[in-house]
Formats: structure tokens, C-alpha cells, sequence
């Protein structure tokens, strides 16, 4: 099972990205998705990105992440 939880794309140097996961900073592989741009939101797995996510969804999807994590 895979918690995919979208981070937001701060720079892009080559086939890696630096992705923002509310405040965690990762570097990631981008090179599966094409015209990757800073400001994308992507879905990342095992360190590369798989999906790119309308900003719209990613941030209804960190809502309700936000949510379930009052409840815990």
C-alpha cells in the first residue's frame, strides 16, 4: 500500500526536482513526467515522481490529510 501524499515543486536541475512536502524538502528523479515545471504538484514513489496532480486536487488532497491528522 502506497500513502500518496503530494508535494509541490520548488526547482528543477536537469532530471531532478526539489519537491516541498509541507516543509519537508526532498530531491527527487522528474524525468518520468513530462514539462515538469516549478510550481507542479507530483505524486512521488520510492524517490521518483510518478504523477502530476492539478493544483486544485493536491490541495484538496493535503485538506484532507490535514483533517485525518486532528483525529489522530
Amino acid at each position: 500500500m502506497c500513502l500518496a501524499i503530494p508535494g509541490k515543486v520548488i526547482s528543477i536541475q536537469g532530471t531532478e526536482g526539489t519537491v516541498d512536502f509541507g516543509g519537508v524538502i526532498q530531491k527527487v528523479r522528474i524525468d518520468l513526467i513530462q514539462d515538469l515545471e516549478v510550481g507542479d504538484y507530483v505524486i512521488v514513489h520510492t524517490g521518483f515522481a510518478i504523477e502530476r496532480l492539478e493544483e486544485e486536487d493536491a490541495l484538496e488532497t493535503l485538506r484532507l490529510w490535514k483533517e485525518l491528522a486532528e483525529y489522530m
